[in-house]
């Protein structure tokens, strides 16, 4: 008999008649699989599905097919779809930002929407690819195939670990039996599968991983835009920390870090190579290709670097540089870095706006006074300017971003300075793994950890200056200073979301001086529930044993100020 890779998630991407403005391709169910047999059959297809796995995590229109939505490019779209649920990223308008349904507890959030479809899609049709090859491998690989096999594995388990974190309401350690979603492995035929719990997830995954592990020992990757070895010991790490596993979380962390080296300060603030270039510090990451769909349609404006990038006014192209405006580090969380911590400078200072004061980019010596006030932090200071004061509606430049540079410094072609490269792990990361797993142990040896690592982003950097005040006490002064060390390090990166369910916080984006825009100026004192991610209906509807979230409901109005 033949095995079918085909999963009943085919149903759920079937478009229903959902209420809203927009719709996506309809995909008929009973056709969307490939046989054993003909995906074996074909010249190299192994090597060719076992490069789909990351050829395929950015660059083409997987949602809707077309360049029509700006957020339709990958992997990296799901960094600033979570990022914006919390407080560290203000949006730039709630009119004409494409992620304002992630940012506003947008009704797209609920099930009965098509953009509720967009992770759903998405993940599954990566686990898809996964799962193909793992058929094709073999439950025991030859030695040609164990290499392919081992990424297959290690990508399946990346991808449920990113699942069960958007979709669980209670993480692992808090609650064991809190449903994830339903797993589909390359034997999985029956419609009717129930969310897995916690428990049953993270063992599926840690499965998957020791898997990986095994079949990757003695891979030799040509470059990182394909998981090692090293990447199995990260997503390990990731895992044990989510599941407050001290020890294992520390111990892999330790083991993802062998052979890299931290950004240095040239290396974060490189004009022309800073977070667009693998380093000796990215463990993974991936890159946008200039045959790319989303690089050489819609002038390139459906792509992370439309999103992420500013410095691009030239090109008069780029939703962030030249459309809508970026999106800008909060406000209060930018005023805690330290001036002498050199990751400040990966963002405006607001007091750059005093300096300019009224200076007029028309005049000579309006355009020197911009050119001083902004060549500290670009090459492009005149662009810079335009974007914040004609392009965004704020009229200032203050909290911009510059931590994601132009290809080369490229500022007045798109299509060369959107293909960046962008990081999925970083040894930084592991290093602040290692430390909150070292505290959560022996608090010395994590404070020891922690400081060190401050030290070579900030030279006078001392542990408990950065003890935040939040509305709950759900974690210890420790893991605060931790996760403000996260917060800023890792800004962008797609870690924002997880951190404050993982550490059960919740998020201030009212108080004296807050550049949150008007009516979504939220705080909660717990979990907003807007971050537990509903399920599309049409899943529901097709899989008898699936359960859902409860559609999110925003607040109404601005919350009283906080006071820090």
């Amino acid at each position: 008999m033949k095995t079918i890779y085909k999963s009943y998630m085919a149903a759920a991407m079937a478009v229903l008649t959902l209420a809203t403005t927009s719709c996506i391709k309809e995909i008929d169910p009973q056709t969307n699989y490939v046989t054993t047999d003909q995906a074996a059959s074909a010249p190299g297809s192994f090597d060719s599905f076992v490069s789909s796995i990351t050829s395929s995590l950015n660059g083409q229109f997987t949602y809707g097919g077309s360049s029509y939505y700006p957020w339709d490019f990958g992997y990296p779209s799901f960094f600033l779809q979570r990022d914006v649920m919390g407080m560290d990223m203000a949006a730039e308008s709630s009119g004409s930002e494409w992620y304002t349904t992630w940012y506003t507890c947008g009704t797209g959030l609920g099930p009965t929407y098509a953009i509720c479809q967009l992770p759903w899609r998405y993940y599954y049709k990566w686990i898809k690819n996964c799962n193909i090859v793992i058929s094709l491998a073999g439950a025991e690989p030859a030695d040609e195939k164990k290499s392919g096999a081992g990424i297959a594995y290690a990508m399946r388990a990346m991808f449920y670990m990113d699942l069960a974190r958007m979709y669980a309401p209670e993480t692992y350690a808090k609650n064991k039996e809190a449903e994830t979603v339903p797993i589909v492995t390359e034997s999985t035929s029956e419609p009717a599968n129930p969310r897995a719990t916690n428990e049953a997830m993270w063992a599926f995954i840690l499965a998957d991983l020791d898997k990986a592990e095994t079949l990757l020992a003695d891979y030799k990757r040509d470059n990182v835009y394909t998981p090692d070895v090293s990447v199995v010991y990260g997503l390990k790490a990731r895992a044990y920390l989510t599941m407050e596993d001290w020890a294992n979380a520390e111990k892999y962390a330790k083991q993802a870090m062998e052979g890299y080296t931290m950004m240095t300060k040239e290396q974060y603030l490189s004009q022309k190579d800073g977070f667009n270039k693998p380093n000796d510090a990215w463990m993974f990451g991936l890159t946008f290709r200039s045959t790319d769909p989303n690089i050489t349609d819609n002038d390139a404006d459906s792509s992370w670097g439309s999103q992420m990038i500013i410095e691009v006014s030239a090109s008069e192209c780029g939703y962030s540089a030249n459309y809508v405006g970026p999106k800008r580090i909060d406000a209060h969380l930018f005023s805690t870095i330290p001036a002498t911590d050199f990751r400040r400078m990966c963002w405006i200072d607001p007091a750059v706006d005093d300096a300019i004061g009224n200076a007029n980019p028309k005049t000579a010596e309006g355009a020197a006074a911009i050119t001083t006030a902004l060549s500290p932090y670009t090459d492009d200071p005149l662009g810079v300017y335009n974007t914040g004061y004609a392009v965004s509606a704020r009229e200032s430049v203050g909290c911009m971003p510059l931590k994601f540079r132009p290809k080369d410094g490229i500022h007045d072609n798109q299509y060369e300075a959107f293909t960046v490269a962008v990081p999925l792990m970083r040894v930084e990361e592991m290093k602040l793994i290692e430390a909150e797993a070292a505290g959560m142990q022996d608090v010395a040896r994590g404070k020891a950890l922690l400081e060190a690592f401050g030290k070579t982003r900030d030279a006078n950097y001392e542990y408990g200056h950065h003890n935040e005040a939040y509305y709950n006490n759900s974690t210890s002064e420790f893991q605060n200073e931790v996760w403000w060390q996260r917060r800023v390090e890792l800004w962008g990166e797609g870690f924002a979301t997880f951190d404050i369910k993982r550490l059960q916080k919740g998020i201030i984006r009212s108080y004296e001086g807050t550049n949150h825009l008007d009516n979504y100026q939220w705080n909660s004192e717990k979990t907003p529930d807007w971050m537990n991610l509903c399920i599309v209906q049409s899943e529901t509807n097709n899989n008898p044993a699936c359960t859902n979230n409860p559609t999110p409901i925003a607040p109404k109005g601005n919350s009283p100020k906080f006071g820090f």
